[in-house]
Parts: C-alpha cells; sequence; structure tokens
C-alpha cells in the first residue's frame, strides 16, 4: 500500500516541489495550507505521516503539534521550519515532534527522514523495500553501498541518491527537471548541467548500458 504524506506548507512554491518529489518517491500527497486544516485532516486517520510547518496562518505548526499529541494522535510528525535556533528544535521535539528539519534543505535529507520515520514505525511489513534490485545492480539503503554483479562500488553521497532514484523508478525515463528536484533540491538553479554531468559519472560507474540517455526528454535505468 502507498504511503500517504500530509504536508501542511503556505508557501505554494515549497508545497509544490515536496508534492512532485515525493511522488515522485512513490508516495501519495496532499497539502493543507493552514493550521486549522492541517489539524483536521492530520485527524482523519488517512495520514501515514506529516510534514509540518511551524508558521502556518490561522493556527501555528506549535499548536497543531500540541493540539495532535494532546489528542493521544501519534502520526509521525517532521517538522520544516526556517527557525533554526536550537531552542526551537529542542521545542518542537520535546512537543511531540518526530524530526526537525530546517529550511533550507535540500530533499534527499528530507526524504531519507521520512523514509525512517516510516520505517521505524513498521519494520516487518518494508524490510523488502531495503534493498532496491535491477538485475545484477544491488543498492541496501541501511549500509549505503551497491553493488553491481560482484563489484561494489563508491559513490559519493549524490551519486547514490541519483542510483536509488534510478531504481526506484527502473525502467521509467525521468526528465532533468524531475532529477533535479529529486536530488538536489528545489533551490538549485534549473537551468544548470549539474543533472547530466552527474548522470555521467554514475554512468561510468556502473557500465555504459545501464543508464539510456531517452532524446529530448531525459533518463532511464533499462528494466
Amino acid at each position: 500500500m502507498t504511503d500517504q504524506i500530509l504536508i501542511a506548507e503556505d508557501e505554494p512554491r515549497i508545497a509544490a516541489f515536496l508534492e512532485k518529489g515525493l511522488r515522485a518517491s512513490g508516495f501519495t500527497t496532499a497539502v493543507a495550507k493552514d493550521g486549522h486544516e492541517a489539524l483536521i485532516m492530520a485527524q482523519s486517520g488517512d495520514f501515514d505521516l506529516m510534514i509540518l510547518d511551524i508558521g502556518l496562518p490561522g493556527k501555528d505548526g506549535w499548536i497543531v503539534l500540541e493540539e495532535l499529541r494532546g489528542e493521544g494522535e501519534q502520526l509521525p510528525i517532521i517538522i520544516l521550519s526556517a527557525r533554526d535556533e536550537v531552542r526551537d528544535k529542542v521545542a518542537g521535539l520535546e512537543g511531540g515532534a518526530d524530526d526537525y528539519v530546517t529550511k533550507p534543505f535540500r530533499f534527499e535529507e528530507l526524504l531519507a527522514r521520512v523514509r525512517v520515520q516510516l520505517r521505524d514505525r513498521r519494520l516487518p511489513k518494508r524490510q523488502e523495500e531495503i534493498v532496491l534490485r535491477s538485475g545484477d545492480i544491488v543498492l541496501d539503503l541501511l549500509t549505503r553501498q551497491i553493488r553491481v554483479g560482484d563489484r561494489l562500488l563508491k559513490l559519493s553521497a549524490r551519486e547514490f541518491t541519483l542510483a536509488e532514484t534510478f531504481l526506484r523508478h527502473r525502467g521509467q525515463v525521468l526528465s532533468r527537471e524531475q532529477l533535479l528536484s529529486q536530488v538536489w533540491g528545489y533551490d538549485y538553479d534549473p537551468g544548470s548541467n549539474v543533472v547530466d554531468v552527474c548522470v555521467g559519472y554514475l554512468r561510468k560507474k556502473l557500465g555504459q548500458d545501464y543508464i539510456e540517455t531517452v532524446r529530448g526528454m531525459g533518463y532511464k535505468l533499462r528494466s
């Protein structure tokens, strides 16, 4: 079953970026644009995790968090906030948040934290997702290792996340824009050729036959 993520965020650009990245990673998403809506949606029981902005209009994130935990709601909550003072992080975690991520952020880090929270909640049901495979490529998300046949590859953190993205969408064509938002984050220059450069590095390490260039569309991992 697909995990459903509630995004409580009033900034349209950030909300849209999160939706695009999470959906590309296999999640279902919904957006709450203010605190009242976020509280009602979180109480519905329809979601597996909430990403909560503190600076919400109507009812701020602190109150949403306090009311949910006061009701005994165990929904995993990751605070996403521009407030980066230690006292804010401590207040969020002591108030019942499961994690705290500061803006600006990299999507790859937030995605890893989302997966950790979901995995910790029901590890026995999701163990098969810890290892991703495609042909003779094996990527282990816990050990952060990737093998091609009996070759253990040495990848940078960015190359590893790129490889993970391809493995999660093997056989699908991924545009440069999708890869940029998924791997580099919403604040990266969309005119940069960083995607093509990194794909080139990864292709050399995996082997030339694994990643296919689809002219005018993007790249795909051959299934």
